[in-house]
């Protein structure tokens, strides 16, 4: 069914959550996956600045997934995308465009609605600009041990 799954992680733990789901279906259709983790950077008079202090470690901990992926038999690759003033949502559906995904999985964090609003989500935000369907699992999955 699905012929390219994109997983797009921020490296939390309801990101976390989202992989197996995106396992599974990898598995299903003999899927290649596709890890995204967008870099937001903020730019001010020091220049470019990752917008989060454990950037680095972020990215070294997916890098390591995807080697970890891959040793398994998955068909995966992992990209960094980032940009100046652009959200990560546009910057996952960037390359949701460029390698023809099928689906995107994310995970939640699990907001109240007001909190939701008032904070954005990337997660929402992927629903409007994606340009293929999104599926987000929500932070109550119980990611098997």
């Amino acid at each position: 069914m699905f012929k390219t799954i994109i997983w797009a992680s921020d490296g939390s733990e309801s990101a976390d959550r989202a992989l197996p789901t995106a396992l599974d279906l990898v598995a299903e259709g003999n899927a290649k996956l596709v890890v995204v983790h967008a870099d937001e950077l903020l730019v001010g008079r020091g220049g470019r600045m990752p917008s989060l202090a454990d950037e680095p470690e972020v990215q070294s901990k997916l890098a390591s997934k995807v080697n970890e992926l891959i040793e398994s038999g998955v068909d995966a690759t992992f990209h960094l995308v980032s940009g100046e003033g652009k959200d990560p949502a546009a910057l996952i559906a960037d390359v949701a465009y460029a390698s023809d995904a099928d689906l995107i999985v994310v995970g939640t964090r699990g907001h109240r609605p007001i909190a939701g609003m008032l904070l954005g989500s990337v997660t929402q935000r992927l629903l409007h600009v994606a340009p293929c369907p999104v599926l987000a699992v929500p932070a109550k999955t119980v990611v098997p041990v």
